[in-house]
């Protein structure tokens, strides 16, 4: 007969005995957390608000671009300020210049006077003073008693530009330039000096207006980046509205529209909600199952008790294992679907072929057993899981066939799906039968041991991991081909 159905062997043991050949052990239970590490997982955890960051950055940033921005603009008007003062120094000292002559006694003279009358009056801030080696000092009468303590070391026929604090009261901008009077063979030093309080007062008011300009352009940049801050994180507000309508109205879904940039996030939320009602489905699903498989059992030993049944014995241990075997398939679908939600698994195939085919030999030493074909193809499924299958179809394959049990992996290895194909040269399964025989408790070889439940723990399991099981006529042994996919890792 063709294999149809798992053996008696319990699958707790031969998966102990592919663990003794090498194959990964099975689920171990984590030790117990220590109580204060539980309660410090439980606690809200954060890394500070993103708004806090967003307008630190913001402020930060806006300081250090209007402190840069501001002491360049300072020092163009400085520069743009001295030179017009520069400038209004130097225009009288050419004019002093061009009208300087040498009278009969060898001093200096001008041939007209100079316009700017500020030059007349003492103290008003505008001086000029001629000096020459050996020759009396022609000055302004705004010097009055004083006289300009000038840099005998300049001795440049263009114009020098230098600051003097020689007066107490008063900071002096000073421009010489030392110039050759024809009729004269002294070298005449002309100087032409200003007082800095009217270009420093333009300084000082500048400089004032920047500060205030500056201060009030920075507060309103970083207003602008709060109101950014709190209008650009605005999603994230309705996205805690929406899960909080999750967790309070019932919904299911977050289906309110959204920006581009937490369109992605929204989605992955969707697909964790699907997916974890998926679970809570498949949970209720299999409690409703297993509470029906058991009902059943329940009832038969309630009646035999009820009639005091003379062959009660019997019943109580037969009853009792149609509802162990009913307990295994829906815990092996637990595990599976507990194990596919703890994240992604790699498992190698041919590893695991290998230390089933071990196992089942130590089973069915008289059955001839093969194994080939890619020995890197790996699926992403727990390597118990992969040997509970895998186990399963093997020694059914042994059990049933005519002696002889063929496996090769990833046949075809451009497929997006990695197949493993189980041949025996038994007597197959009829083509209206192989998908009846995948219900739980189907079985057509009634005269040997078994639960009929091998077939229907291999679809589930391989179900829940994304992959397929499915039956057909082996061409090169003539039994029953059994073709296992799951998904590659």
């Amino acid at each position: 007969m063709a294999s149809v159905t798992a053996s008696t062997t319990p699958p707790q043991a031969l998966a102990n005995s592919v663990d003794e050949e090498g194959a990964a052990p099975a689920d171990v239970s984590a030790e117990e957390a220590p109580a204060g590490e539980l309660a410090s997982d439980m606690e809200t955890r954060n890394t500070g608000s993103i708004a806090r960051r967003m307008m630190i950055i913001a402020a930060v940033w806006i300081v250090v671009l209007l402190a840069i921005g501001g002491f360049a603009l300072d020092r163009a008007l400085t520069q743009l300020l001295s030179q017009q003062f520069d400038e209004q120094l130097e225009l009288p000292l050419t004019a002093m210049i061009s009208s300087a002559e040498i009278d009969p006694y060898g001093d200096v003279w001008f041939n007209r006077p100079l316009a700017d009358q500020r030059f007349l009056e003492p103290n008003s801030g505008f001086y000029y003073q001629i000096n020459g080696n050996g020759a009396v000092n022609y000055f302004s009468r705004s010097l009055w008693d004083r006289t300009l303590a000038i840099d005998e070391n300049v001795d440049a026929e263009n114009p020098v530009f230098y600051d003097s604090d020689q007066f107490p009261d008063e900071s002096l901008r000073l421009v010489q330039r030392t110039v050759q009077i024809p009729g004269s063979d002294t070298r005449w030093q002309f100087v032409v000096a200003g007082s800095r309080e009217e270009l420093d007062s333009q300084l000082n008011s500048i400089r004032a207006l920047l500060g205030w300009s500056f201060a009030v352009l920075g507060v309103g940049l970083f207003l602008m980046a709060v109101a950014q801050t709190w209008y650009g994180l605005s999603p994230l507000r309705r996205i805690r509205r929406a899960i909080a309508s999750i967790r309070q109205a019932g919904s299911n879904r977050v289906t309110e529209p959204l920006p581009l940039e937490v369109q992605p996030m929204v989605q992955e939320l969707n697909a964790l909600l699907d997916h974890s009602q998926k679970q809570a489905e498949e949970a209720r699903t299999h409690a409703g199952n297993l509470a029906h498989a058991l009902k059943t059992p329940l009832t038969v030993l309630n009646n035999a008790a009820r009639a005091h049944d003379p062959g009660l014995d019997d019943i109580v241990l037969r009853e009792a294992a149609s509802m162990q075997r009913q307990v295994d398939h829906h815990l092996a679908r637990a595990r599976a679907v507990g194990r596919r939600a703890s994240g992604h698994s790699r498992s190698v195939v041919m590893d695991s072929a290998s230390a089933v085919e071990r196992a089942v030999r130590t089973l069915y030493p008289e059955v001839r057993l093969d194994v080939a074909g890619n020995s890197a193809a790996a699926v992403s499924l727990e390597r118990q899981d992969l040997d509970e299958l895998l186990g399963n179809l093997i020694e059914n394959a042994a059990k049933y066939g005519g002696g002889s049990v063929f496996v090769t992996v990833d046949p075809r290895p451009v497929d997006p799906l990695c197949a493993i194909w189980i041949e025996d040269d038994g007597t197959g399964i009829p083509e209206e039968k192989r998908v009846s025989i995948f219900e739980r408790g189907a079985r057509l070889d009634t005269e040997k041991p078994g639960t009929g439940l091998g077939l229907a723990i291999v679809r589930d399991v391989a179900g829940i991991y994304g992959g397929e099981v499915s039956l057909g006529e082996s061409e090169d042994l003539g039994g029953l081909l059994v073709e296992l996919r799951l998904p590659r890792a």
